[in-house]
C-alpha cells in the first residue's frame, strides 16, 4: 500500500479507506509522534485497529533490512524501497547528546565525485518526498524505542517517550541532506519533505536546523535562492582550482567555479545567511600551500565557514587520509589569511556511515 508519510490527515483517510476523515488526522498525529503500530493508537476504535492489522497495513513503504552502530553512537540503517532499491540513512549523536538525521535524496548518485563511495553505485532514481520522510521516521522510531526500553518505569507507548523527552523538537533536532545522492537534482521532492519536517503540526523542525548539501549544481542553487527557503546550505568544494576540481568532481566541467561563485553570491544576497564550504582533505591532492591560496581567494566576498573533513577511507577508492601535520600546515595557511574554518570529527566511520562512505553495499550482498 501507499506510504502514510508526507501526507495530510485527509490523504491518510483516503488511502486507508476510512469513512471518518478525523481518524486520518488522528493517525497523522500518531505517526509524527513516532507511533507506527496501529494497535498503540488507542484513540482509534478497537474494531478499526483490528481491521487495519488484519489487512496488513503498514505506514511505511520501506523496510529496515540492516542496522549497524559504532562506538561513537552513530547508527546506520539500510532501507529497502518498494521497488527493491536500497538506500542508507544515518543517525549521528554529538558530544552534547544532540541527534542529527543524515538522509538520502536519491538511490545512488549520478555526480561521480571521485572521492565519494556513493558515486561507485551509479544513479538509480530520485526519491519521493515520502521516502525521504520515512528515513527520518525510521530513525526517530528507533531512538524513541531505545529510550523507552532504557527507562526504569515502563511507558505505554513510543509516543509518550517522545513527548516526555522533548515537547518542541522530538528527539532528533537536526536534519542534513548529506546522504546518498545530489539534493539539488531532486529539489522538488527535497523541498516537499522539508515542508513536512518544518510543519508545526508535524515534526516542527526549524529551517535553521535543516541543511542541504550540494556538489555545486548551479541551477539548483539558483532555484533555492528563488524560492527563498531559509534552510542552511553546504557546498562540497574540495578544490578551488578549476582543473583539479574538474578531475575529481565532474560537475565542475558543467558548472565551473566562476559560475558556482556567481550562484552562491546570488543565494547569499537573498538569504542573508552564512553558508559552508565542505572541503574534503585528501593526502597529497588538495592540501598544499597553492591549494590553500586558491581556497582563500575563492572565499573572498562570501560570509562563509570552511568545514575541513579529513578523507574517510573506502576500499574502493585510491585516496588516503592526511596525517595531523599535513592538516595542521593547511589550517595555518587559512588561519593567517583570516578564513574561518572548523575540522569535522567524522562520526560513523566504523560503520561506513561517515561523509562519502554511503554506498548501500547490502544491496549487492
Amino acid at each position: 500500500m501507499a506510504s502514510l508519510f508526507a501526507k495530510t490527515g485527509n490523504e491518510i483517510a483516503e488511502i486507508l479507506g476510512l469513512s471518518k476523515s478525523f481518524q486520518g488526522k488522528q493517525i497523522y498525529k500518531h505517526l509524527v509522534d513516532g507511533v507506527y503500530d496501529f494497535e498503540e493508537m488507542t484513540d482509534l476504535p478497537l474494531s478499526l485497529r483490528k481491521s487495519l492489522k488484519e489487512k496488513g497495513f503498514s505506514p511505511f513503504s520501506s523496510t529496515i533490512i540492516r542496522k549497524d552502530s559504532d562506538k561513537s553512537g552513530a547508527v546506520k540503517l539500510a532501507l529497502r524501497l518498494e521497488d527493491g532499491f536500497v538506500i542508507e540513512c544515518v543517525l549521528l549523536t554529538d558530544s552534547s547528546g544532540e541527534k542529527t538525521a543524515c538522509v538520502s535524496s536519491q538511490a545512488g548518485c549520478a555526480m561521480g565525485c571521485a572521492f565519494c563511495r556513493t558515486g561507485t553505485m551509479g544513479f538509480k532514481r530520485n526519491l519521493k518526498d515520502y521516502e525521504i520522510v520515512e528515513q527520518f521516521a525510521h530513525l526517530l522510531g528507533m531512538v524513541a524505542t531505545s529510550e523507552k526500553a532504557s527507562q526504569s518505569a515502563a511507558m505505554s507507548s513510543v509516543r509518550e517517550m517522545v513527548q516526555k523527552k522533548s515537547q518542541d523538537r522530538k528527539t532528533i533536532s537536526h536534519i542534513v541532506f548529506m546522504g546518498m545522492g545530489e539534493p539539488m537534482a531532486n529539489l522538488d521532492s527535497v523541498l516537499s519533505a522539508i515542508r513536512f519536517f518544518n510543519d508545526k503540526n508535524a515534526y516542527n523542525i526549524s529551517h535553521r536546523r535543516i541543511t542541504i548539501s550540494t556538489c555545486g549544481v548551479v541551477p539548483g542553487i539558483k532555484e533555492l535562492a528563488k524560492r527563498t527557503v531559509p534552510v542552511k546550505l553546504a557546498v562540497s568544494l574540495v578544490s578551488a582550482d578549476n582543473t583539479k576540481r574538474s578531475e575529481i568532481m565532474p560537475v565542475n566541467r558543467t558548472f565551473p567555479l566562476s559560475e558556482l561563485k556567481n550562484a552562491l553570491l546570488q543565494f547569499q544576497s537573498v538569504s542573508g545567511r552564512r553558508f559552508t564550504f565542505e572541503y574534503c582533505l585528501i593526502h597529497n591532492l588538495n592540501t598544499s600551500k597553492a591549494d590553500a591560496d586558491k581556497l582563500i581567494q575563492f572565499c573572498r566576498g562570501f560570509e562563509v565557514i570552511v568545514n575541513l573533513i579529513p578523507f574517510n577511507p573506502c576500499a574502493e577508492l585510491p585516496y588516503e587520509t592526511p596525517d595531523k601535520e599535513e592538516i595542521n600546515v593547511f589550517t595555518r595557511f587559512l588561519g593567517k589569511a583570516g578564513v574561518s574554518y572548523t575540522i569535522r570529527i567524522s562520526r560513523g566511520r566504523g560503520i561506513s556511515g561517515a561523509c562519502g562512505q554511503l554506498a548501500a553495499k547490502v544491496q549487492e550482498e
